[in-house]
């Protein structure tokens, strides 16, 4: 472990970074420690070809474990987004890491679920298979889902003798690209290399973008009513479907700013940010008709 200049670096040109606080804690805030990092470096823009990949493959195999441990090999399937990338990180983490027996079992579970036919997988991974043997939805998926079953229970077995979380932090213990940095060092040794990535800012551009395409549109409105009145958005509370507006029920939301607590109300043709006490309205938005 070293913090020198003369860390040796990935292929990446980036060092492996772990905070100084829990380096030797307990196997398994050393692994968190590390997603949590990588979690950081993805929400700050940086992509895969500027995170060491050492620390990607720990990254990944916790997944991989999380996953499994959570709902077997059908929630890793299941919620793994790039899975031919994500197999490629798990079973590279694995193998570096020691985790032999643990790999072996990976490659036979994704062979078993490979071989399932388009049908199978999606009742395996749907829940629709019966494990004891009667009448399924899909004709020859018990035989081929209780296989997948089967080496579920191997997984969880296996963990009893190949802990992964202790061979994981240990090997990332003992990176030789590792860094071990205090809390301040690790965010501007973040900000360092978020400051060299050459197109940060259509980066920027586009994950705002896949945000506002995310974000439901009555927080998209009340963002807005804020920037208008000048508040900062702090938390949306809740939604008052309920709520007395003159007489009239309808649909509320209470949020807190900056500056205290707000209602939004809105109708066909604008949404109004108002005091709940004095009724005050503190900013508007007109809705913009577009034509079909």
């Amino acid at each position: 472990m070293s913090t020198s200049p003369s860390t040796t670096l990935s292929a990446t040109g980036h060092a492996t970074v772990l905070p100084r606080q829990i380096i030797n804690g307990s196997d398994a805030d050393v692994v968190d420690a590390n997603v949590d990092v990588v979690n950081t470096m993805y929400a700050e823009l940086l992509d895969v070809g500027e995170i060491t990949p050492n620390a990607l493959r720990s990254y990944y195999v916790d997944f991989y474990l999380t996953q499994a441990l959570g709902g077997g090999f059908a929630q890793y399937v299941f919620t793994a987004p790039e899975r031919e990338d994500i197999d490629a990180y798990v079973r590279a983490g694995l193998e570096n890491m020691g985790a032999a027996a643990h790999l072996d079992l990976f490659n036979r579970t994704v062979a078993a679920f490979e071989a399932l036919s388009e049908e199978e997988a999606d009742a395996y991974l749907d829940g629709d298979a019966d494990l004891d043997g009667g009448t399924a939805a899909v004709e020859g998926v018990p035989a081929a889902a209780r296989l997948l079953e089967e080496l579920d229970g191997e997984f969880e077995a296996l963990l009893e003798s190949e802990d992964i979380t202790a061979l994981n932090a240990a090997w990332l213990r003992g990176q030789s690209d590792l860094l071990v940095l205090d809390e301040e060092e690790l965010e501007r040794h973040i900000a360092e290399r978020v400051s060299r990535i050459p197109n940060l800012a259509e980066r920027q551009a586009e994950a705002a973008e896949d945000d506002l395409l995310d974000t439901p549109e009555f927080e998209v409105i009340i963002r807005e009513l804020c920037d208008v009145a000048g508040h900062t958005l702090v938390k949306i509370t809740m939604g008052d479907p309920n709520y007395d507006h003159e007489g009239q029920r309808t649909l509320a939301w209470h949020f807190t700013t900056d500056q205290g607590e707000f209602l939004m109300l809105d109708d066909d043709q604008e949404a109004v940010m108002i005091h709940p006490d004095t009724k005050e309205i503190l900013a508007a938005v007109e809705f913009e008709v577009e034509d079909d």
